[in-house]
């Protein structure tokens, strides 16, 4: 059960952090969200040992709002990278180099999540 508890509570934490830094920079939200995908994995393998939680239509409906939220935020992520390469772009062309450069527009930073293993979507299985 201290397992159980701990995942939990890194869960919430990590939840709670990652709604923190929402203003923050690209990278440190990346980071943060990387944190709360790992701890969200480890609550995944605690639920697959309990096999009355998994037949529970509240963790049915928890795995369909996690597979809803996880394609959301791969969009999310995916819709700001193109805007920035199309900013970043803006910024380096002419004429609007001149533009940029005038009124102190620079390149903004993608949305990047460091470690490889974080970058993947969890996998998920209930069976």
């Amino acid at each position: 059960m201290k397992h159980e508890r701990e995942t939990l509570e890194a869960v919430t934490n990590a939840r709670t952090l990652a709604q923190q830094v929402a203003s923050a920079g690209p990278g440190e939200r990346g980071k943060v969200e990387g944190e709360l995908s790992s701890a969200l994995n480890r609550l995944l393998a605690v639920a697959e040992r309990y096999p009355d939680l998994k037949a529970s239509q509240n963790f049915l409906a928890l795995q369909e709002e996690l597979a809803s939220t996880e394609n959301k935020i791969s969009f999310s992520r995916q819709f700001y990278n193109d805007a920035v390469l199309t900013y970043n772009n803006q910024t380096q062309m002419f004429p609007s180099n001149m533009v940029a450069a005038m009124t102190g527009f620079k390149e903004s930073e993608f949305f990047e999540i460091p470690v490889a293993a974080e970058r993947e979507t969890p996998k998920v299985s209930f069976t």
